[in-house]
Order: C-alpha cells, then structure tokens, then sequence
C-alpha cells in the first residue's frame, strides 16, 4: 500500500499525487467517485458507463438477455452476487 501525506488546503481541497494519478490513469477532467468508508475516504475512478454496461450485462446469461424484465435482471443480480 502507498502512502503518501498531504495537507488539506483553505477549501478543503487535497492534491491527489502525480504517481498515484498515473496509476489509476487520471488527467485533468475526469472525474473520480469519492466513498466514504467507516473512517476512511477512498477515491477512484468513475467507471466509463459503456464499459459498467458490458460488466452488467455479462452478469446475465446470454440466453437470459432478451425480452428482459427488471424483475429477471433483478434476480439474476442476486443471484450472481448471492444477495
């Protein structure tokens, strides 16, 4: 785990590092989705919404995937992620 210590400026703002923006392949325009998580604050990237759309529909089988309901989607989200 990388670590690397930042003050908050006047506006709350903090300076996500250079290393850590080229990991997560970040440059000035995205956008990030900030979670908060018990104590802890963690930021990554905002899925692209083609690539989210992909990764849902290969939650579904493919015999599954025409004429769908939202209660067919519903279920087979559950029951892929055993909710």
């Amino acid at each position: 785990m990388t670590q690397i210590k930042r003050e908050i400026g006047e506006r709350g703002q903090v300076v996500i590092p250079q290393e850590m923006r080229k990991t997560l392949g970040l440059k000035k325009g995205n956008s990030v989705l900030i979670e908060l998580r018990d104590k802890e604050v963690v930021i990554k990237p905002e899925q692209d919404p083609e690539e989210f759309l992909k990764d849902f529909l290969n939650a579904i089988p493919e015999n599954r995937r025409k004429n769908l309901r939202i209660e067919d989607l519903k279920r087979d989200i559950e029951e892929q992620y055993e909710i």
